[in-house]
């Protein structure tokens, strides 16, 4: 799988991040919460991320229609 960042709340690494695959899906990055009361099944995982992050995502992607 290919994988290339998007967005993130920073340049390191270990912050939330958003890549995009090419198998036209994406990945995100974020903390795991333990507090959020959902049954998840075992093959799936919740991540938590900013706001923000996707709101830079949709300005990004906006902004790269316009060039």
């Amino acid at each position: 799988m290919k994988v290339s960042m998007l967005v993130s709340t920073c340049d390191i690494k270990d912050r939330p991040t958003i890549y995009a695959t090419d198998r036209d899906t994406l990945l995100v990055q974020g903390e795991v919460p333990v507090d959020h009361g959902l049954e998840i099944p075992a093959n799936e995982g919740i991540v938590e991320i900013p706001t923000q992050l996707l709101l830079d995502l949709i300005r990004k992607a906006l902004r790269d229609q316009l060039v």
